[in-house]
């Protein structure tokens, strides 16, 4: 059986006390006794001292100093009391240990966990700051330019405050952006779920974006004739915002006389996998992981040059993960990405 650490710990302190002191007690009253009871009674006071001196240091270790380690545990949360009593206090050192290097690598962690943490917020402040400075500072120039007599020419007054105006609508963007995602993450949307045909609503988006698709000569398509409806179970409304948001995206930055292709086909017997492919310039696959970062852009100067919050991606990871639901994206550089969620069937096979 292995000896336990505070025993051989004990043993070996009062071997050294008991040698130690036998030794000075010859040496003080060898010249007073001359006989074997002399040698007898060293003998004695040897084992003595050894067992008074090995009971009173085990009690020490265990009474004195692993109360007091088993303290400092505590207030820094490592166990609780009832995770020490459950084995002996005595045999307990070489898990204790273990469990403060355990201890200092999951503080290590949660230490670099919040360093990125303090980055990121950090980058997001630069990045808010940014978006809401630029559309500021443009109305604000525009309307002293005005003040400065520039408000007589009818022709300028016109078109300033037409400029003007797109910057507040740029600043409303972002603020009920930004609202929403709010919303989202602190799960106060309350969402609408019901039965809906998502091919009529697919249309009914291609539609709406007609116009601004003919702008770059993109073709807003189908992968296949859908004849018969698709019912899913969702909230139509943020769906359909989801699927604005990638349209958009693909046409924004698809290739001139491209393609925007959606497709829908079943994920498994519960879910439905909704696709937006466009054959436009794709993102490097070190953009990929963080696409979803609300004011995250690839391209920063292309993007602005494009309009648009910059929290368009963040909105649709939000909705579909308020859903349940997954969001994923594939990409290729100078070949086009490809964007797909899933949502839940309507009749479930």
């Amino acid at each position: 059986m292995k000896i336990k650490k505070t025993y051989q710990f004990a043993f070996w302190t009062s071997l050294y006390i008991t040698l130690i002191t036998s030794i000075l007690f010859y040496f003080s009253i060898a010249y007073l006794l001359n006989n074997w009871l002399y040698y007898l009674y060293i003998v004695l006071f040897c084992v003595i001292v050894f067992t008074v001196t090995f009971f009173v240091t085990q009690y020490r270790v265990e009474k004195f100093i692993y109360p007091r380690i088993k303290k400092i545990l505590e207030s820094v949360a490592l166990f609780d009391s009832t995770d020490l009593s459950k084995t002996p206090i005595s045999s307990n050192f070489d898990d204790l240990s273990k469990e403060v290097q355990k201890f200092a690598k999951i503080k290590q962690q949660q230490i670099k966990k919040l360093t990125l943490q303090e980055n990121y917020r950090r980058e997001y402040l630069g990045n808010i700051s940014h978006e809401l400075k630029t559309p500021l500072f443009t109305v604000q120039g525009y309307l002293l330019t005005l003040e400065d007599g520039a408000i007589d020419d009818k022709k300028i007054r016109y078109n300033y405050l037409k400029r003007a105006n797109k910057g507040v609508e740029r600043l409303i963007a972002i603020v009920k952006d930004l609202d929403l995602i709010s919303k989202l993450e602190t799960a106060d949307l309350k969402l609408n779920k019901q039965s809906f045909n998502i091919v009529e609503l697919i249309k009914d988006i291609f539609d709406l974006l007609e116009m601004e698709a003919k702008k770059r000569n993109i073709s807003l398509l189908f992968d296949k004739n859908y004849d018969f409806p698709i019912k899913v179970i969702a909230d139509e409304e943020r769906i359909e915002q989801v699927l604005t948001n990638l349209i958009v995206n693909s046409i924004k930055y698809g290739k001139i006389n491209g393609t925007t292709i959606i497709s829908i086909e079943s994920f498994n017997t519960e879910k439905v996998l909704v696709k937006v492919k466009d054959n436009g310039e794709g993102i490097k696959e070190e953009h990929l992981g963080r696409i979803f970062e609300r004011f995250y852009r690839v391209d920063q100067s292309r993007s602005r040059d494009q309009g648009g919050s910059g929290l368009g991606l963040s909105i649709v990871k939000h909705i579909v993960e308020a859903h349940d639901e997954e969001i994923f994206v594939k990409s290729k550089y100078m070949r086009g990405s490809e964007f797909s969620f899933t949502l839940e069937k309507a009749e479930k096979i």
